[in-house]
């Protein structure tokens, strides 16, 4: 049985939530390779929304092409109501956008202090440096570790808390478990929950359906760069073989 009584409760009056991203029919390309084939998806202020699917769907490819870090990409991206696709990264960053992808990108030769003081504030309203540390006690007590003395989880927990320092409200999070200890992913996922509770709207990309189930609203699965089913998690234990299906679990 999918462990689903530790989910996230769902955002009140995130149902009728407008929607702060929309993304429809967006395609892209690396060179002449097509990997994008029309996604199209939204996700509503405060929501944890997961994009599912195997190695190679196309997943980290929608948050590059909706960080604008795609070299080629047609279609729309649209975040609070702002057509995007035609934007640079930066840019896209200042409307309230931050991405933590897969590598972390952890500067090794600073501590963990040096590392967070160095993003810049693109919008009002991002934490503090002791609200960063309350949230990530464990990067507090390792402030003045250089990047390369810390561990995969804490890398992790460095590279989430260092977007958090932006003011963004929406954060793309890419395989934020991947590779580390169940203990770790337990509290990545209490992280999650936490900063959903604080209002800040989530889109995370996984492959572990089981932890996605412990702190997302819904799922899309992609295939082929395709959206091709979209999943409630209320209905995940219901889809659980299809889902299997899908991810070749």
């Amino acid at each position: 049985m999918l462990d689903t009584n530790t989910s996230v409760r769902p955002s009140p009056g995130a149902a009728a939530a407008p929607a702060l991203l929309e993304v429809e029919n967006l395609q892209a390309w690396y060179g002449e390779s097509h990997i994008l084939h029309g996604m199209t998806f939204q996700v509503r202020r405060g929501e944890v929304v997961t994009l599912l699917g195997r190695n190679g769907a196309g997943k980290t490819t929608t948050m590059k092409s909706v960080m604008g870090v795609v070299g080629q990409r047609t279609g729309s991206v649209r975040y609070q109501g702002t057509e995007t696709i035609s934007l640079p990264p930066n840019k896209i960053a200042r409307l309230g956008v931050a991405w933590c992808p897969e590598e972390r990108g952890i500067f090794a030769s600073l501590n963990v202090r040096e590392n967070l003081m160095l993003p810049p504030v693109v919008k009002p309203g991002g934490m503090s440096l002791e609200e960063v540390y309350d949230l990530f006690p464990r990067l507090k007590e390792r402030a003045t570790s250089q990047g390369t003395k810390l561990s995969g989880g804490e890398q992790q927990m460095l590279a989430i808390a260092r977007i958090l320092r932006t003011g963004a409200e929406m954060l793309l999070l890419d395989e934020p478990t991947e590779g580390l200890a169940p203990v770790i992913v337990q509290q990545i996922g209490t992280i999650i929950r936490q900063l959903k509770e604080r209002g800040l709207t989530i889109l995370l990309v996984e492959q572990n359906f089981r932890f996605a189930a412990t702190v997302a609203d819904r799922h899309y699965v992609v295939e082929h760069g395709q959206v091709i089913d979209e999943i409630a998690n209320s209905e995940l234990e219901r889809n659980r073989a299809k889902l299997e299906e899908y991810l070749g679990v």
